[in-house]
């Protein structure tokens, strides 16, 4: 039997054109031979849809577009479809009204729905919000193949491989008890730094564990601030990888079941990423490319300091929507160093995008000029910094209104961290392309990008980074630096780690006292910002859900009668 995977990148909320994209899948299945064809959990609607299932109207679509697809499909091809279906038990037992769901479509008819079992409500997942899980194991049988059917998180309950169950039962084994001929996952597994390895590990783990054959279906595209990887793929009895797809693109890849030796065949197999630093470069080239085109823009526009932040930015966007539609918006004040157009320029020259300059000096004169008056005795400050970012915030937004260009915002996740950022200035835009990005990480990235050339102008990469919002500014006036502070974030926010912990992993009392209270007051920024692509397990996005209004001391309590050193001054 010849199974066909299709890893699709679904609209959320399109059903017609995801449909459309089965069909075209089902065809091309159909041209290798395949008998069986999987797509991804929720390929009908997209995943996430979040509150678009709370709409009666828009479940009921989603019913009808099913009810066609099943009719339209080619023969002699069964198709697992991701969709919802009703709970109808709900009026007496109670519970969600819905079912995270899988229907097999053959011979015109959903012939089966098989529903999801495990609900993640962890990070960016809230699937007890709309979903009743399943009760019982899922399989159909295909040609006398009996395939077991799993949906995305039932696979991650493995309490062997994770040293713990986050749930009463474990799908895999239930359909290991029943001795299925296969288990098919079908998934929408947002993207993070490392992930595939993991995925990969767990599954051979399983499949040894449990003797079966394993496929696995991923989504891949952006949706929203979540980006989906693909690499969807197949594993045999022995746990080797028999078949995988390619990242970050749609793919649609064979393997085939041997039915005498009850086990997969090798087929073609994608090479992985390098290193990290092309495996984020090419998730955040699809995150803005799927963003833009998703919501309905064709241009992009930016501001270029000639710093490296927005030079990442930019050579993101260009990779994405191709240079031509990518412009580049040079604002100097008179703290602008000579260095930082002429580098800004060079930039895009480099890649090729139009840029344009606009300067502030005047626009900073005539704010000054409106609140001499009231700003009288007072010495110039943070307030009257932050009003140069905030004229340039303007401008970018004006820009972006007149002619439908979608405004990048090109802030990093160390600054976002720590609230080295400027609200209603340059956190403006419509996507926070590097949000997650450490800083650490973004001169690594540029690195790897100029490995066959320069496209970051060089000087961009020795310079030390600067706001430039009075003389003489660096970051490191303001921060420690960008090695201590990103080591200091990633034990804090990933390992969740307290001062105490951090403290005796070799750093200052003072500095990490200092950043962790700088991290708890930019809260009320970060609950502002654009969307951030999602690059890691642990994003300022819609898995952060830190209150704002809070009087937990996360200083004090990393700490067990010592005494705590008195951080310095932060800065808004």
């Amino acid at each position: 039997m010849k199974i066909a995977i299709a890893q699709l990148n679904p609209i959320i909320g399109d059903l017609t054109g995801n449909a459309a994209k089965i069909r075209q899948a089902a065809q091309h299945a159909t041209a290798r031979r395949a008998r069986l064809l999987l797509t991804p959990e929720l390929s009908l609607c997209g995943y996430p849809p979040r509150d678009l299932l709370l709409n009666p109207s828009f479940v009921a679509a989603m019913g009808i577009t099913l009810q066609k697809l099943a009719q339209d499909l080619p023969p002699n091809l069964a198709v697992l479809v991701g969709t919802v279906s009703q709970n109808l038990k709900v009026h007496t037992t109670g519970g969600k009204s819905l079912f995270n769901s899988i229907a097999l479509l053959a011979d015109g008819k959903i012939q089966q729905v098989f529903h999801k079992r495990l609900l993640p409500t962890y990070d960016v997942f809230d699937e007890n919000r709309y979903f009743e899980p399943g009760l019982q194991a899922n399989y159909f049988t295909l040609d006398n193949v009996d395939i077991g059917v799993t949906i995305c998180e039932d696979l991650w309950n493995d309490e062997e491989f994770l040293g713990k169950r986050s749930y009463a039962v474990n799908p895999i084994a239930d359909l290991a008890i029943l001795r299925v001929d296969i288990i098919v996952n079908l998934s929408a597994s947002p993207y993070s730094v490392g992930k595939q390895q993991y995925r990969e590990s767990m599954l051979k783990h399983s499949g040894l564990r449990f003797a079966q054959p394993m496929i696995y279906t991923n989504q891949v595209g952006g949706n929203d601030d979540l980006i989906f990887d693909g690499r969807s793929f197949a594993l045999n009895r022995q746990g080797e990888i028999v078949c995988r797809a390619h990242g970050f693109t749609t793919d649609l890849v064979t393997v085939e079941f041997e039915e005498g030796e009850r086990d997969l065949q090798l087929s073609s197999v994608a090479p992985v990423c390098q290193s990290d630093d092309e495996e984020i470069w090419q998730a955040l080239v699809l995150g803005v490319r799927d963003y833009a085109h998703k919501c309905r823009f064709n241009k992009v526009v930016l501001g270029l300091s000639g710093g490296i932040d927005s030079a990442l930015v930019a050579a993101v966007a260009s990779a994405a929507l191709g240079s031509e539609n990518v412009l580049g918006v040079l604002m100097p004040s008179p703290y602008s160093s000579s260095h930082s157009v002429s580098d800004a320029l060079a930039l895009g020259k480099n890649l090729g995008i139009e840029t344009t300059i606009l300067k502030i000096e005047e626009l900073m004169q005539t704010y000054d000029r409106t609140l001499a008056d009231l700003f009288a005795g007072t010495e110039f400050g943070i307030a009257e910094e932050n009003i140069q970012s905030r004229i340039r915030g303007n401008l970018l937004m004006a820009i972006a209104n007149k002619f439908g260009y979608l405004l990048l915002s090109t802030g990093n996740k160390s600054e976002m961290a720590v609230g080295y950022c400027t609200i209603y200035g340059d956190m403006n835009g419509g996507l926070a392309v590097i949000a997650d990005v450490p800083k650490t990480r973004v001169y690594s990235i540029c690195h790897w990008l100029n490995k066959n050339g320069e496209i970051i102008p060089q000087h961009i990469l020795i310079k030390p980074p600067s706001a430039e919002l009075k003389p003489g500014q660096v970051d490191q006036d303001s921060l420690p630096s960008y090695e201590i502070l990103d080591d200091i974030l990633e034990r804090l926010i990933h390992n969740h780690q307290s001062a105490g912990e951090i403290v005796a992993a070799g750093h200052d009392p003072g500095i990490v006292n200092r950043v962790i209270q700088m991290v708890a007051r930019a809260e009320f920024k970060r609950r502002q910002a654009p969307p951030g692509l999602k690059i890691t397990d642990r994003a300022f996005g819609t898995g952060w859900r830190m209150p704002i209004a809070s009087s937990w001391d996360a200083v004090k309590s990393g700490y067990e009668n010592q005494t705590i050193p008195t951080p310095r001054s932060l800065t808004p």
